[in-house]
């Protein structure tokens, strides 16, 4: 049984039509935590409610239950302790995610703050560089700064091709997730975070080559000029 999986009913979307082979290594904690984290701030309700009414949201919504509340404080430990969590054990999260009738707008939300957190991780130093320098010597900061995330947290690679910049990521762990490539929101809205983070740059993300629809790989491409 799934650590998310308490036996309660819920409602649920359908899932994507195929399963596909997704497989991998350990994946660092900031995925599944961002994923948890975005599903209970999109669950949790924006007025204050009574003791009654809020009992019964955490029976009816699963970011507000206390099974999640206790994976994220898990997850939120393997971060501090530089753990990683098994590749099969976020897939089966992002599936389970991907059930839900707003599973875009959680992926994307888990995305941006997937994100944030990754660029935390990037020295003060570096990300003033990256921003506030003439581009001359930002962009080869940003762009190294940038490979270096999706290498290491995104199990991806990032190249430049003119002013454009590809992501590609073998296997996603949300390709699956849901109907429509939804899933993949969460990578696409991780990079355009990313970008706009560490190298002021706005432009739209591509999503060019997808699991979900027969490709090998998932890649995304991206204008990274300055805004």
């Amino acid at each position: 049984m799934s650590p998310l999986t308490d036996g309660r009913p819920h409602r649920a979307a359908p899932t994507a039509d195929v399963s596909l082979a997704l497989a991998g290594g350990p994946l660092d904690a900031r995925l599944p935590l961002a994923l948890l984290e975005a599903v209970r701030a999109i669950d949790t309700p924006a007025a204050e409610l009574d003791a009654e009414l809020v009992h019964e949201l955490r029976n009816k919504r699963l970011g507000l239950s206390e099974t999640v509340l206790l994976q994220i404080r898990r997850y939120g430990d393997a971060v501090r302790g530089g753990h990683r969590v098994g590749y099969d054990e976020v897939l089966a999260l992002a599936r389970l995610i991907g059930r839900r009738p707003d599973a875009d707008l959680a992926f994307r939300e888990a995305g941006r703050r997937w994100a944030r957190s990754l660029v935390d991780s990037v020295s003060t130093v570096r990300r003033t560089a990256a921003r506030g320098l003439p581009a001359l010597i930002a962009r080869p900061v940003a762009l190294r700064a940038l490979r270096r995330l999706a290498r290491r947290y995104m199990d991806g690679t990032l190249v430049r091709q003119g002013s454009t910049l590809v992501l590609e990521v073998i296997s996603p762990v949300s390709a699956d997730a849901a109907p429509r490539a939804a899933g993949c929101g969460l990578y696409e809205a991780a990079f355009r975070e990313s970008l706009q983070l560490l190298a002021d740059a706005d432009g739209a993300v591509e999503h060019v080559m997808c699991r979900s629809r027969g490709d090998a790989r998932c890649q995304w491409r991206a204008d990274w000029r300055r805004r």
